[in-house]
């Protein structure tokens, strides 16, 4: 049973939301809390891949936060695990406060400046520099980067075909600080709009880019493209 916000609330962190990206049966929620310090904080359940529910992060009206909403989520602890050190363990029993959204100016403020995303070198078949051993991610101390490129192509293509797999996959090829990219995007607006697309190349303008550092699989981390923020569409 949701709670309304009372005195004996829970620890409130009020977030700037950017990323609420596909996970398992649920999301990846992230934001950086909105006082200008960079902190990262991702909301995560007790689940045992800490995947966040539709019920766990909904507001009163019974939505689901937007990239760019302002939102007070409740918390129980710091919960960092690995490389996630972001991970703060909500509390269930609230509904999350949207307070107000966020513009472009004030994306530009939250811009961070990375050399590169974490550790550079390794590459899956149909992706560039997008993925690190499991044994080197574990000792980074973050999984959440904010970038902005001048611009981006989004590929659509069906990767398993010649296994009999049709299911078709989003990535994103963009440059930053000198190094091409080719990441897994897995924001769910994304791929609302070009999963049902013929397959090839699509070119989008000016955007930010929230990535993130998945759950190891089969010795690697991958890294994907929680959400893209298009100018044009801010």
């Amino acid at each position: 049973m949701h709670q309304i916000w009372g005195v004996h609330m829970a620890l409130g962190k009020t977030l700037v939301c950017l990323a609420n990206s596909r996970k398992l049966s649920g999301r990846c929620v992230a934001g950086m809390v909105d006082d200008g310090s960079g902190e990262w904080v991702r909301p995560v359940s007790s689940r045992p891949k800490r995947e966040v529910s539709a019920y766990e992060r909904q507001y009163k009206d019974g939505t689901d936060p937007n990239v760019l909403d302002i939102v007070v989520v409740p918390f129980l602890r710091h919960q960092p695990h690995d490389f996630q050190s972001e991970n703060w363990l909500l509390d269930p029993d609230y509904y999350w406060k949207k307070t107000g959204r966020i513009g472009w100016s004030e994306l530009l403020r939250l811009q961070q400046h990375p050399r590169a995303l974490w550790i550079n070198g390794s590459s899956s078949y149909h992706g560039n520099n997008d993925r690190i051993l499991t044994e080197e991610a574990i000792t980074l101390p973050d999984s959440l980067k904010l970038i902005r490129v001048t611009g981006l192509t989004i590929q659509v293509h069906v990767p398993g075909e010649r296994f009999g797999d049709q299911r078709p996959v989003l990535r994103a090829c963009f440059s930053h600080a000198g190094h091409e990219y080719i990441l897994r995007v897995t924001d769910p607006d994304y791929e609302l709009e070009y999963l049902p697309k013929p397959e090839g190349i699509y070119a989008l303008g000016e955007s930010f880019l929230t990535v993130s550092l998945g759950e190891p699989y089969e010795g690697y981390v991958y890294k994907l493209v929680a959400a893209i923020i298009e100018r044009a569409k801010v």
